[in-house]
């Protein structure tokens, strides 16, 4: 019997995080042919050893750099032996036994590119970026320099997507992204150009533009401990921006200059408003 599904978890000093990510995975994915990789990204914290005891059917890796997020989980990929991967956060929980619905649906579709689902934070809140569109000049701007929530539009969180429905949308998440093996290393993984932020966003848009589809699964959710992990610096601020600026150099400084300027200005601006808010 083949295997049905590698999941995929890059750590980063977030050991309590991982230890409960891991719990979920053994106590919900069941009744399918999986196997977990857990890469670390040179975590200062060696605590995520200790795991290695508690968890003896999950596959450990110990990366000596940390090359970013993109770069170890291609490394991961390419030891993964499952029909399917699925990328997933280590501040992440499973909530459910709905991991062989996922798959049955993604076998279903002909041209399946990623799936993600339904998440929220720990106060029960919906995270937005469950389902969301490509960045454009429009959108963009939206998310960048304004707070509004237009309903019923297709703005760049999808907001004329109901929370619980499955739809097919242009970007999900990279907490939890569920795609073919086989297609992913076909399309060239995630872009090692991006270190953290961005390269998930990347992706699914290149999986749009190889003729795939993606889809949101509101079905189902996931517990994401959003932003736990992350400290609010400009190291971030600097990998962000940074990462949405590889992207537009990439897809429109040449296809699309009048929207690249525009979005180019507009990422600078909001950047330095951020690092004006940081002091």
């Amino acid at each position: 019997m083949n295997m049905k599904l590698s999941v995929i978890i890059v750590n980063y000093n977030v050991t309590q995080l991982l230890r409960s990510c891991l719990l979920s995975l053994r106590k919900y994915v069941q009744d399918i042919d999986y196997e977990v990789i857990v890469i670390d990204n040179a975590s200062a914290d060696s605590s995520w050893r200790d795991l290695i005891f508690e968890f003896p059917n999950v596959h450990f890796i110990s990366s000596s750099t940390n090359g970013g997020f993109a770069k170890a989980n291609n490394q991961a990929v390419r030891k993964a032996k499952g029909e399917y991967i699925l990328l997933l956060n280590p501040d992440t929980e499973f909530e459910g036994f709905y991991m062989k619905e996922l798959l049955d649906f993604a076998d279903a579709q002909p041209s399946f590119g990623c799936l993600g689902v339904r998440m929220h934070d720990a106060g029960g809140n919906f995270l937005p970026e469950s389902k969301r569109s490509v960045p454009d000049m429009f959108n963009s701007f939206e998310k960048l320099f304004t707070n509004f929530k237009k309903n019923n539009s297709k703005s760049y969180y999808r907001n004329d997507i109901e929370e619980n429905a499955i739809a097919e949308v242009e970007v999900i998440t990279g907490a939890f992204l569920l795609a073919k093996k086989e297609v992913y290393e076909k399309i060239g993984g995630l872009d090692e150009a991006y270190f953290m932020y961005g390269e998930d966003i990347d992706l699914c848009y290149t999986f749009l533009r190889n003729g795939y589809q993606n889809f949101y699964y509101g079905k189902v959710s996931i517990l994401h401990h959003k932003g736990e992990s992350t400290i609010k610096d400009e190291v971030y601020l600097n990998r962000f921006y940074g990462a949405m600026q590889i992207f537009i150099d990439k897809y429109y400084k040449e296809s699309k200059p009048v929207q690249y300027s525009f979005l180019k200005a507009g990422l600078k601006l909001r950047h330095q408003i951020e690092k004006i808010r940081l002091k």
